[in-house]
């Protein structure tokens, strides 16, 4: 039973707030589920012009790998990163895995159906759709089903029932992320919204962010800005990186994560995969070496860590550090404006 809205408003008003906010409450919900209906067939009919598009003999075959680049930057500039290269390959790859448009399930979203296109095979596609819409799970609820092969054990399985039951009481454990209370944020870049990953960053850490990106403009050692909250994607997560530049002495990107509590070895990780990726799907056959520093902007000591892969950390060493700002200069930029943000909000707390 839900609490009353207000407790020490006039009793009689009670029935009335909770109508009210029961009637908004749907009407989000319908919102919701419409515009989930409206991107999914959106997704379905994009993926099926391209199919049919290269299906259409020799005098198409010239595009080829360029199709879909070409595409992306055009569809793109004017409709946002929800039309990019990686959602129109998935969108192509939806339509070739779900040829019937009628046999999808209205209750499911776009990041749903993505996250069945990870699955080979056709009858766990199916089975794995079915269910998450009869058991109205979240997308972090399929995900993990899939990741557990709960269709697979189920089929080996003697005792379906128990299997069930794990599997019920897995989903139990998982807690409500911010992620799934603002949506999708490629349903959000889909609407046109810019900047869907920054609804996910604390005030905090967006202050410092927005100071380090003077400061390194400030350098003057060739820092290029490129964008913040950059949106990379594997063929089933999204990544955010806070701030990517380009340098144009060392002719490569530069890409800042920013970390609020200590740094670990998961965060390390992270960043070496931002890096791998970063060079897969934006470096140039010209740039050099991409290269990842992480900010850890504790309380207690601010940490930077470099980051370049495939064995360059001799050229990293000789060339990469006359340009790149040194890790005192980063460490005290960090230290500068944390203490700023504190005096500021100290002094809004008195007031």
């Amino acid at each position: 039973m839900s609490q009353p809205l207000q407790p020490n408003l006039d009793a009689q008003l009670q029935p009335l707030l909770g109508s009210l906010a029961e009637l908004i409450q749907q009407a989000r919900q319908q919102a919701l589920r419409a515009v989930d209906v409206l991107q999914v067939k959106t997704c379905w009919e994009v993926g099926r012009h391209i199919v049919e598009f290269e299906q259409a003999g020799e005098a198409r075959a010239a595009y080829g790998k360029q199709l879909i680049p070409t595409l992306a930057k055009v569809l793109s500039a004017e409709f946002g990163k929800g039309f990019d290269a990686t959602n129109l390959r998935h969108m192509r790859g939806f339509f070739l895995a779900f040829a019937n448009y009628d046999a999808l399930r209205r209750e499911l979203s776009w990041t749903h159906y993505r996250t069945l296109l990870k699955l080979d095979s056709e009858s766990a596609r199916q089975w794995y759709m079915a269910e998450a819409a009869t058991q109205n799970w979240s997308t972090r609820a399929l995900e993990r089903q899939i990741g557990t092969l709960y269709y697979e054990r189920l089929l080996a399985s003697q005792d379906r029932a128990a299997v069930e039951q794990e599997a019920i009481s897995n989903l139990q454990t998982l807690g409500k992320s911010p992620r799934e209370f603002v949506r999708d944020p490629v349903l959000l870049e889909f609407l046109g919204l810019p900047s869907a990953g920054t609804l996910l960053e604390s005030d905090l850490e967006q202050a410092l962010i927005d100071q380090l990106q003077g400061f390194l403009l400030e350098l003057g050692k060739g820092f290029a800005f490129v964008a913040r909250q950059q949106r990379i994607s594997t063929e089933s997560k999204d990544f955010y990186i806070d701030l990517v530049f380009y340098n144009y002495l060392l002719k490569c990107f530069v890409i800042f994560d920013l970390k609020r509590g200590e740094l670990t070895h998961q965060d390390i990780g992270q960043m070496d995969m931002y890096v791998r990726m970063y060079d897969d799907l934006k470096r140039g056959p010209e740039d050099g070496p991409t290269v990842g520093i992480i900010l850890c902007a504790q309380k207690d000591a601010s940490v930077v860590r470099y980051s370049v892969l495939q064995g360059n950390e001799q050229l990293f060493a000789s060339k990469y550090k006359l340009v790149l700002p040194t890790e005192e200069e980063l460490r005290a930029e960090l230290d500068r404006e944390r203490a700023l943000l504190g005096q500021s909000v100290g002094q809004v707390n008195e007031t």
